[in-house]
């Protein structure tokens, strides 16, 4: 009797615990029974339901976050990438959501990432690959937000908060030859600065060369003109000095003769005794004029 009485009271308190359910900060809680819907509860706190016959499945209301596998795509300008997204989401539909999903995460998100990867698609498709990488996201991001949260609120009972690209890079089939591309485009830029430098470089030769030539010319005029200015002062004092003293002048003259033929001590002249030009060696008295 004693067992039986436990067994019934413990029963009872089991009973008691399946008849409550609790509601956290950032829940819901569906109340089923067999597998139908019979009311959402929000607000926080403890409720009641009816033991076994009815299940209490909780729901997170928080915004959750899904990473969608890489999915390959083609710009506008056929340039095929591969991109990588993640999902902010929410329960928006508690009804909606379980009837598409039992109420599974994981399950919400394998739903929810081709809807995304679609919506993406088209937006990329209308984009260039420069727009995608230079600053276009922006627009690129809010076209397949507006897209995809109308048909998972639709289909899924979720919102979509947010969707953002986490990268954007080349297939590997694609790598290699955009690599080919992106060095033959440097090769040509640096054969065409090559060629310019070149250029450039004969054109300050050719320059340089013509103002040299020009400052050789005006030095040489200068270098003439100097000399002729010289030669006629010299002229000028040799005709002087031959007025002042006619003798003199034919002495001096035949001394500068007699270093300039004999100064380095190895010149031979054959000449006739009486030569004009050894008249001082001997009889340095001036020679008798001419009559």
């Amino acid at each position: 009797m004693k067992t039986t009485a436990a067994i019934i009271l413990v029963l009872l308190i089991l009973l008691g615990f399946n008849s409550f359910y609790t509601v956290g900060e950032g829940q819901s809680v569906l109340v089923l029974q067999f597998g139908r819907i019979l009311r959402t509860d929000h607000e926080p706190g403890l409720h009641a339901k009816v033991p076994l016959l009815q299940q209490a499945l909780t729901l997170d209301d928080r915004v959750l976050s899904f990473d969608g596998a890489p999915q390959r795509y083609a710009t506008s300008d056929k340039q095929s990438i591969n991109v990588d997204f993640y999902v902010k989401w929410r329960v928006a539909n508690a009804g909606d959501y379980y009837r598409a999903t039992g109420g599974d995460e994981l399950q919400a998100g394998q739903r929810l990432s081709p809807i995304v990867s679609n919506a993406l698609r088209g937006a990329v498709d209308a984009h260039t690959l420069q727009q995608l990488v230079s600053g276009r996201q922006d627009d690129l991001l809010a076209s397949a937000l507006r897209q995809s949260s109308q048909e998972t609120q639709k289909m899924l009972g979720i919102a979509v908060a947010d969707v953002r690209i986490t990268s954007i890079e080349f297939p590997d089939d694609v790598k290699a030859a955009v690599y080919k591309r992106m060095q033959t485009e440097r090769q040509q830029q640096a054969a065409a600065i090559r060629a310019d430098g070149k250029q450039q470089a004969e054109t300050i030769k050719v320059n340089a060369d013509a103002q040299a030539q020009v400052i050789r010319t005006n030095a040489e005029s200068a270098a003439d003109k100097v000399k002729g200015e010289g030669d006629a002062q010299a002229a000028q004092i040799y005709a002087q000095a031959y007025a002042q003293d006619p003798d003199f002048f034919a002495f001096y003259r035949s001394l500068d003769a007699y270093r300039k033929a004999f100064g380095d001590g190895r010149g031979t002249i054959i000449l006739k005794p009486d030569s004009e030009f050894l008249r001082y060696f001997g009889n340095p008295s001036p020679a008798p004029a001419h009559r």
